[in-house]
């Protein structure tokens, strides 16, 4: 569980990366998974672009979290942003505050 501050400063480290995986209408598919799953395991921290309605991006952003277990530092328009820590401490990139 991330604190405020650890979610500002990871919002903050995230605010110059392009989106690492698109979520389409067919919403939260097992290849999405996979796909968010490998990019977290190799970066520690993405964003995802979700294109479905609105009031479906917070269920999905939820579902990631709980599929994951990762935790999601926050949300703007279509934009979410994961973080997972990774599990090995010699290929850690982000030290939490």
């Amino acid at each position: 569980m991330l604190t405020g501050s650890q979610r500002t400063q990871l919002r903050g480290l995230a605010h110059g990366y392009r989106p690492a995986v698109q979520i389409g209408k067919a919403g939260l598919t097992d290849s999405v998974v996979a796909a968010i799953d490998d990019a977290l395991t190799a970066n520690e921290l993405i964003k995802v672009q979700i294109f479905t309605a609105r009031d479906e991006r917070q269920q999905i952003a939820a579902a990631v979290e709980k599929r994951l277990k990762c935790d999601c530092a926050g949300s703007v328009g279509r934009m979410a942003v994961f973080y997972r820590q990774q599990p090995d401490p010699e290929k850690r990139h982000i030290k939490l505050c």
